[in-house]
Protein backbone atom coordinates (compact mmCIF):
# COMPACT_ATOMS: atom_id res chain seq x y z
CA UNK A 1 0.00 0.00 0.00
CA UNK A 2 1.76 3.43 -1.06
CA UNK A 3 0.67 6.35 1.31
CA UNK A 4 2.31 10.02 0.15
CA UNK A 5 5.20 11.29 1.66
CA UNK A 6 3.63 14.85 2.49
CA UNK A 7 0.52 16.09 1.93
CA UNK A 8 1.80 17.86 -1.17
CA UNK A 9 0.08 17.82 -4.31
CA UNK A 10 2.95 15.92 -5.89
CA UNK A 11 3.29 13.27 -3.36
CA UNK A 12 -0.61 12.99 -3.16
CA UNK A 13 -0.34 11.84 -6.97
CA UNK A 14 2.77 10.43 -6.82
CA UNK A 15 1.19 7.61 -4.31
CA UNK A 16 -1.51 7.20 -6.73
CA UNK A 17 0.31 6.64 -9.54
CA UNK A 18 2.42 3.53 -7.54
CA UNK A 19 -1.06 1.99 -6.94
CA UNK A 20 -2.24 2.08 -10.63
CA UNK A 21 1.54 1.28 -12.17
CA UNK A 22 1.41 -1.44 -9.67
CA UNK A 23 -1.86 -2.87 -9.47
CA UNK A 24 -3.99 -1.23 -12.19
CA UNK A 25 -1.42 -2.43 -14.77
CA UNK A 26 -2.45 -6.00 -14.11
CA UNK A 27 -6.05 -5.53 -12.84
CA UNK A 28 -7.41 -2.59 -15.32
CA UNK A 29 -6.83 -4.84 -18.53
CA UNK A 30 -9.17 -7.97 -17.02
CA UNK A 31 -12.19 -5.64 -15.06
CA UNK A 32 -11.88 -2.68 -17.96
CA UNK A 33 -10.68 -4.21 -20.81
CA UNK A 34 -7.98 -1.64 -21.41
CA UNK A 35 -4.47 -0.03 -19.46
CA UNK A 36 -5.55 2.35 -16.79
CA UNK A 37 -5.70 5.79 -18.85
CA UNK A 38 -2.99 7.54 -16.37
CA UNK A 39 -0.15 4.91 -17.98
CA UNK A 40 -1.49 6.02 -21.35
CA UNK A 41 -0.95 9.54 -20.37
CA UNK A 42 2.85 8.76 -19.22
CA UNK A 43 4.12 5.81 -21.88
CA UNK A 44 1.71 6.90 -24.52
CA UNK A 45 2.57 4.46 -27.42
CA UNK A 46 5.05 1.89 -25.41
CA UNK A 47 1.33 0.33 -24.26
CA UNK A 48 0.16 -2.05 -26.42
CA UNK A 49 -3.13 -0.85 -28.18
CA UNK A 50 -6.58 -3.67 -27.83
CA UNK A 51 -8.73 -3.57 -30.58
CA UNK A 52 -12.54 -3.34 -30.04
CA UNK A 53 -12.83 -7.26 -29.94
CA UNK A 54 -9.98 -8.18 -27.35
CA UNK A 55 -11.54 -5.25 -25.07
CA UNK A 56 -14.96 -6.92 -24.99
CA UNK A 57 -12.87 -10.12 -24.15
CA UNK A 58 -11.02 -8.97 -21.78
CA UNK A 59 -13.38 -6.67 -19.87
CA UNK A 60 -14.46 -8.70 -16.71
CA UNK A 61 -12.86 -11.44 -17.54
CA UNK A 62 -11.88 -12.53 -13.95
CA UNK A 63 -13.52 -14.11 -11.44
CA UNK A 64 -11.86 -13.01 -8.19
CA UNK A 65 -8.46 -10.42 -6.94
CA UNK A 66 -5.79 -12.01 -5.10
CA UNK A 67 -4.23 -9.53 -2.81
CA UNK A 68 -0.78 -10.18 -1.91
CA UNK A 69 -0.33 -7.87 0.68
CA UNK A 70 2.92 -7.40 3.43
CA UNK A 71 3.08 -3.79 4.14
CA UNK A 72 2.88 0.12 3.27
CA UNK A 73 5.56 2.09 2.26
CA UNK A 74 5.92 5.91 1.78
CA UNK A 75 5.76 7.02 -2.16
CA UNK A 76 8.07 10.23 -2.82
CA UNK A 77 6.89 12.70 -6.22
CA UNK A 78 10.02 12.07 -8.88
CA UNK A 79 8.59 13.80 -11.72
CA UNK A 80 8.91 17.15 -10.67
CA UNK A 81 11.22 16.21 -7.62
CA UNK A 82 14.72 15.04 -7.32
CA UNK A 83 14.98 11.53 -6.51
CA UNK A 84 17.85 8.56 -7.02
CA UNK A 85 18.45 7.62 -10.28
CA UNK A 86 17.55 3.58 -9.11
CA UNK A 87 14.08 5.26 -7.86
CA UNK A 88 12.64 6.88 -10.63
CA UNK A 89 11.57 3.66 -12.45
CA UNK A 90 9.27 4.09 -15.63
CA UNK A 91 7.39 0.88 -14.55
CA UNK A 92 7.24 2.03 -10.94
CA UNK A 93 5.24 4.79 -11.48
CA UNK A 94 8.24 7.57 -11.32
CA UNK A 95 8.33 7.38 -7.48
CA UNK A 96 10.58 6.75 -4.75
CA UNK A 97 9.53 4.52 -2.02
CA UNK A 98 11.11 5.00 1.97
CA UNK A 99 9.99 3.36 4.68
CA UNK A 100 10.98 6.62 6.66
CA UNK A 101 9.58 9.54 6.80
CA UNK A 102 11.04 12.65 9.25
CA UNK A 103 13.16 9.82 10.88
CA UNK A 104 10.72 7.58 12.23
CA UNK A 105 9.70 4.18 10.44
CA UNK A 106 6.46 3.94 9.25
CA UNK A 107 5.91 0.85 11.10
CA UNK A 108 8.20 -1.95 12.88
CA UNK A 109 10.89 -3.43 10.76
CA UNK A 110 10.72 -7.22 9.79
CA UNK A 111 13.82 -8.90 8.01
CA UNK A 112 12.52 -7.85 4.91
CA UNK A 113 13.92 -4.52 3.84
CA UNK A 114 10.66 -3.12 2.82
CA UNK A 115 8.70 -4.70 4.53
CA UNK A 116 7.23 -2.90 7.90
CA UNK A 117 4.38 -4.02 10.28
CA UNK A 118 1.76 -1.53 9.19
CA UNK A 119 -1.36 -3.10 9.88
CA UNK A 120 -3.92 -0.08 8.77
CA UNK A 121 -2.32 -0.88 4.82
CA UNK A 122 -4.53 -4.30 4.77
CA UNK A 123 -7.88 -2.30 4.97
CA UNK A 124 -6.37 0.66 2.94
CA UNK A 125 -5.33 -1.76 0.13
CA UNK A 126 -9.08 -3.77 0.39
CA UNK A 127 -10.42 -0.61 0.33
CA UNK A 128 -8.75 0.96 -2.65
CA UNK A 129 -9.23 -2.50 -4.61
CA UNK A 130 -13.19 -2.72 -3.73
CA UNK A 131 -13.51 1.17 -4.69
CA UNK A 132 -11.51 0.74 -7.90
CA UNK A 133 -13.29 -2.46 -9.20
CA UNK A 134 -16.69 -2.13 -8.08
CA UNK A 135 -16.37 -4.45 -5.70
CA UNK A 136 -15.00 -7.78 -7.22
CA UNK A 137 -14.81 -10.53 -4.57
CA UNK A 138 -11.47 -10.33 -3.40
CA UNK A 139 -9.12 -13.26 -1.72
CA UNK A 140 -6.09 -12.09 0.00
CA UNK A 141 -3.92 -14.71 -1.37
CA UNK A 142 -0.47 -13.65 0.89
CA UNK A 143 0.07 -11.86 4.31
CA UNK A 144 3.21 -12.69 6.53
CA UNK A 145 5.71 -11.71 9.22
CA UNK A 146 9.40 -12.58 8.59
CA UNK A 147 11.12 -12.94 11.54
CA UNK A 148 14.33 -12.13 11.86
CA UNK A 149 17.72 -13.96 10.05
CA UNK A 150 17.81 -17.35 11.49
CA UNK A 151 21.48 -16.98 11.61
CA UNK A 152 20.70 -14.43 14.64
CA UNK A 153 18.73 -16.29 16.98
CA UNK A 154 18.01 -19.36 18.82
CA UNK A 155 15.62 -21.75 17.87
CA UNK A 156 13.91 -21.44 20.59
CA UNK A 157 12.80 -17.72 19.98
CA UNK A 158 11.88 -18.62 16.61
CA UNK A 159 9.25 -21.01 18.13
CA UNK A 160 8.03 -18.47 20.66
CA UNK A 161 7.16 -16.17 17.70
CA UNK A 162 4.78 -13.57 19.35
CA UNK A 163 5.59 -11.07 17.03
CA UNK A 164 4.14 -13.15 14.26
CA UNK A 165 0.76 -13.75 16.22
CA UNK A 166 0.70 -9.57 17.19
CA UNK A 167 1.17 -9.82 13.26
CA UNK A 168 -1.40 -11.53 12.11
CA UNK A 169 -3.72 -10.43 14.92
CA UNK A 170 -3.56 -6.62 13.98
CA UNK A 171 -3.65 -7.05 10.30
CA UNK A 172 -6.51 -9.49 11.10
CA UNK A 173 -8.61 -6.68 12.39
CA UNK A 174 -7.98 -4.15 9.91
CA UNK A 175 -9.48 -6.95 6.98
CA UNK A 176 -12.23 -7.34 9.53
CA UNK A 177 -12.72 -3.57 9.39
CA UNK A 178 -12.83 -3.56 5.71
CA UNK A 179 -15.26 -6.40 5.89
CA UNK A 180 -17.54 -4.89 7.89
CA UNK A 181 -17.64 -1.78 5.73
CA UNK A 182 -18.70 -3.57 2.56
CA UNK A 183 -15.68 -5.10 0.94
CA UNK A 184 -16.32 -8.64 -0.50
CA UNK A 185 -13.58 -10.60 0.87
CA UNK A 186 -13.71 -14.45 0.43
CA UNK A 187 -10.83 -15.80 1.99
CA UNK A 188 -7.55 -15.22 3.32
CA UNK A 189 -4.67 -17.30 3.14
CA UNK A 190 -1.26 -17.05 5.72
CA UNK A 191 2.02 -17.01 4.61
CA UNK A 192 3.14 -19.43 4.54
CA UNK A 193 2.22 -22.88 6.09
CA UNK A 194 6.01 -23.37 7.16
CA UNK A 195 9.15 -22.21 6.48
CA UNK A 196 10.28 -22.08 3.07
CA UNK A 197 12.83 -20.86 0.04
CA UNK A 198 12.42 -17.27 -0.24
CA UNK A 199 13.95 -16.57 -3.65
CA UNK A 200 17.13 -14.17 -3.41
CA UNK A 201 16.63 -14.04 0.45
CA UNK A 202 17.26 -18.20 0.33
CA UNK A 203 16.37 -20.02 3.83
CA UNK A 204 17.93 -17.36 5.95
CA UNK A 205 14.20 -15.40 6.01
CA UNK A 206 11.13 -17.27 7.65
CA UNK A 207 7.74 -16.72 7.06
CA UNK A 208 6.42 -19.87 8.49
CA UNK A 209 3.80 -20.94 11.23
CA UNK A 210 6.22 -24.10 11.36
CA UNK A 211 9.81 -24.33 12.24
CA UNK A 212 11.94 -26.50 9.31
CA UNK A 213 14.89 -27.85 10.44
CA UNK A 214 17.20 -27.85 7.54
CA UNK A 215 19.44 -30.89 8.79
CA UNK A 216 16.53 -33.12 10.27
CA UNK A 217 13.66 -31.57 7.64
CA UNK A 218 11.37 -31.89 10.94
CA UNK A 219 8.40 -29.43 10.66
CA UNK A 220 7.91 -27.99 14.20
CA UNK A 221 4.50 -25.94 15.05
CA UNK A 222 6.04 -22.82 16.39
CA UNK A 223 3.22 -20.44 18.83
CA UNK A 224 1.73 -18.54 16.04
CA UNK A 225 0.90 -22.12 14.22
CA UNK A 226 -1.42 -23.52 17.73
CA UNK A 227 -2.65 -19.45 17.93
CA UNK A 228 -4.05 -19.79 14.48
CA UNK A 229 -5.73 -23.05 15.26
CA UNK A 230 -7.22 -21.89 17.88
CA UNK A 231 -8.56 -18.47 15.74
CA UNK A 232 -9.96 -20.90 13.68
CA UNK A 233 -11.73 -23.02 16.32
CA UNK A 234 -12.99 -19.76 18.25
CA UNK A 235 -13.83 -17.90 14.54
CA UNK A 236 -13.71 -14.48 16.30
CA UNK A 237 -11.80 -11.30 16.39
CA UNK A 238 -13.97 -9.89 19.50
CA UNK A 239 -11.80 -10.90 22.21
CA UNK A 240 -8.19 -9.49 20.72
CA UNK A 241 -7.10 -7.19 23.54
CA UNK A 242 -7.64 -3.21 22.45
CA UNK A 243 -3.99 -2.87 22.36
CA UNK A 244 -4.17 -4.92 19.34
CA UNK A 245 -7.11 -3.04 17.82
CA UNK A 246 -5.56 0.42 18.52
CA UNK A 247 -2.26 -0.90 16.59
CA UNK A 248 -4.91 -1.61 13.37
CA UNK A 249 -6.42 2.08 13.81
CA UNK A 250 -9.45 -0.39 14.51
CA UNK A 251 -12.15 0.92 16.93
CA UNK A 252 -15.63 -0.33 16.48
CA UNK A 253 -15.44 -3.95 16.46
Amino acid sequence: MYEPITDSGLDRNAAERAMIFNIGWSFDPPIFGDYPQEMREYHGNELPRFTQEEKDMMKNSIDFIGINHYSAIYAKDCTNSSCSESANRVIKGFVEITGERDGVLIGDPTSMPRFFVVPRGMEEIVNYVKTRYNNTPMFVTENGYSSPNVQDVQVEEILNDVKRIEFHQAYLASLASAITNGADVRGYFVWSLMDNYEWAQGYNVRFGLHYVDRQTFDRIPKLSARWYQDFFKNNSLIDLPKSVHRQAGIYNL
